[in-house]
């Protein structure tokens, strides 16, 4: 049987102007800035007029560890969102922006996939709007004002062995993990050590999906730690005077882009946090302002549950004020067989033994979003390989666990493939069974708090960190900082620091090999294991066959 792939399904997609799509909400023409005919910005005066309705309701849409195999959380996530609108609710899907890095890397677009895409699908996944290019741009501004605040003078005196700030770029590029610069003397500055994060890391990117408006952005950039003078004493962008060109280079970013379903149901795509090197949720104002137009918003959280679900509600959850209604776990028979140990190349034989034996890696993700007092329901999202007896197992298995699993066939058929999920989400969620608390408490120490998540989340034994890195958490606390919550670095391919360990593990440790201060965006920045803030391209990368075809279409994305 042959199958459209996801690119000439996009490219097939019967859009609708913008303005349409921006009427179905209620907002009107004056108040969406256009990109073009499919693509626009949503005014702050628009979203600021919002303050006073009531909000609907949250939904979060998160997912087993990744596997080669495939899960389809975005997939999901539109396709849920679809599917409420097919059902008579007014549902908006909220979701992040594509790095360029990943697309041009191995891990391709980041649109969704067949019948449940966002669109346009080419736009998204290259410059889009350009919100990546202005925090890059506002981000290395900074890093050009601390070198040229120390050439000219260095009024502040600022220890050049100190500067905590690095540069980025929208690329993985692993030649520029650790570098140095200003090497071609005097007039060039003094040398020093530093390197480069991809911007999906920067602190500048956490702070604009964590701020609610531009007055709490300049706030939030004003109050970047970016250096230390020789006595330790915090030196902040607003020291630099930085924080005000910063702000007016992200104004048109800090505004949501909506764009479309393939069903033209409206989508908010703004913002692009990784998971796994940072907190791996769309912006907090695109959240908000959806909450406000629509019943029911369906969002993503990046990865497994482990990183992005954690993050999404012990971050952005704690920050923002946001009390998700009900969580969908996205779940693959492929991705179970392959916990239990099948090789890719071996996925298409049915193997019931194999599904029972990863199932574990769902049934602790299960776990672990309950803990959070969210109701949780279970979307198999279904492959045309899957059986009968395969899709029973993991149904038996998560009704042992207290919850219940869908199968889903919206990636073939839109909507109409996910109905039955749809109707269960807004039972769980007028239910009124949400008892949403954080996993930690604002007070508890900075430690205890990295150890919370380790053992409860990871069901790890315990956290190894140098004594120079507990004393670093020591002093942050004693500078008014331990209030912040924790957001762990780590690979997003198992619940330990090691990607090669898939299903359940337990009795492993997690070591902490570093810690950042990211005090404008309002967390701690724990790196564990082996994982970079800065990704390097595979030996063979997306970016070696994608082109443009004989018609000027963009080929190699999928």
């Amino acid at each position: 049987m042959a199958f459209k792939t996801d690119i000439e399904i996009a490219r097939e997609a019967k859009k609708k102007p913008i303005m349409e799509i921006g009427a179905k909400l209620g907002i009107p023409a004056e108040h969406l800035l256009p990109y073009g005919h499919d693509k626009a910005k949503v005014s702050q005066e628009f979203i600021k007029s919002l303050a006073g309705r009531p909000d609907g309701k949250l939904i979060l849409v998160t997912a087993i560890n990744p596997t080669p195999a495939g899960e389809g959380k975005t997939t999901t996530t539109v396709g849920l969102g679809d599917g409420l609108n097919r059902i008579g609710k007014k549902a908006v899907v909220c979701i992040r922006e594509a790095s360029l890095g990943p697309n041009f890397g191995m891990k391709g677009g980041a649109a969704g996939g067949g019948y449940s895409q966002v669109v346009p699908m080419e736009e998204m996944n290259l410059h889009f709007t350009g919100d990546f290019h202005a925090i890059t741009s506002a981000h290395n501004l900074l890093s050009a004002m601390i070198d040229n605040h120390i050439y000219w003078g260095n009024s502040l005196e600022i220890d050049a062995r100190r500067i905590v700030w690095r540069r980025v770029m929208d690329m993985n590029d692993r030649a520029l993990r650790d570098i140095v610069v200003n090497l071609g003397g005097v007039s060039n500055g003094f040398p020093r050590q530093t390197g480069f994060d991809i911007t999906v890391a920067s602190e500048v990117m956490a702070i604009l999906c964590l701020s609610n408006d531009l007055e709490d952005l300049e706030k939030r950039l004003g109050d970047i730690v970016v250096a230390y003078t020789r006595a330790k004493t915090p030196i902040y962008c607003r020291d630099i005077k930085a924080d005000g060109a910063m702000t007016v280079l992200l104004k048109d970013a800090m505004q949501p882009n909506i764009v479309q379903t393939l069903e033209n149901n409206p989508a908010f795509v703004h913002g692009g946090p990784f998971a796994n090197i940072a907190h791996g949720c769309n912006s907090v104002i695109a959240t908000k302002t959806a909450l406000k137009l629509g019943e029911y918003v369906v969002t993503e959280a990046g990865f497994g549950a482990d990183l992005g679900a954690e993050k999404f509600f012990d971050i952005k959850c704690r920050k923002a004020g946001l009390k998700p209604s009900a969580a969908v776990i996205v779940a693959t028979v492929r991705a179970m067989k392959m916990n239990g140990g099948v090789a890719k190349a071996d996925l298409g034989a049915e193997n019931v033994e194999a599904v029972k034996k990863g199932c574990p890696n769902l049934g602790r993700h299960i776990g672990n979003v309950k803990g959070f007092g969210v109701p949780v329901v279970v979307a198999i999202n279904h492959f045309f390989s899957d059986t009968d007896a395969e899709i029973a197992a993991v149904k038996a298995y998560v009704a042992e666990q207290g919850a219940e699993a869908i199968l889903c066939k919206h990636w073939a058929l839109g909507s109409e493939g996910i109905e039955e999920l749809a109707h269960k989400v807004v039972q769980m969620a007028e239910s009124g069974a949400a008892n949403f608390a954080p996993l930690y408490p604002d007070e508890m120490p900075l430690f205890q708090k990295l150890e919370t998540i380790a053992k409860r989340i990871y069901h790890a034994d315990a956290v190894i960190a140098d004594k120079s890195i507990r004393d670093q958490l020591r002093v942050w606390e004693a500078a008014g900082y331990g209030h912040l919550p924790i957001c762990v670095a780590k690979t997003q391919y198992s619940f330990t620091t090691d990607p090669t360990v898939r299903g359940a593990p337990t009795g492993h440790t997690v070591p902490v090999r570093e810690v950042r201060l990211s005090a404008g965006a309002g967390f701690i920045v724990a790196i564990c294991g082996e994982i970079m803030t800065m990704p390097g391209l595979p030996k063979v990368p997306s970016a070696e066959v994608i082109r443009l075809n004989a018609d000027g279409n963009v080929e190699g994305l999928f």
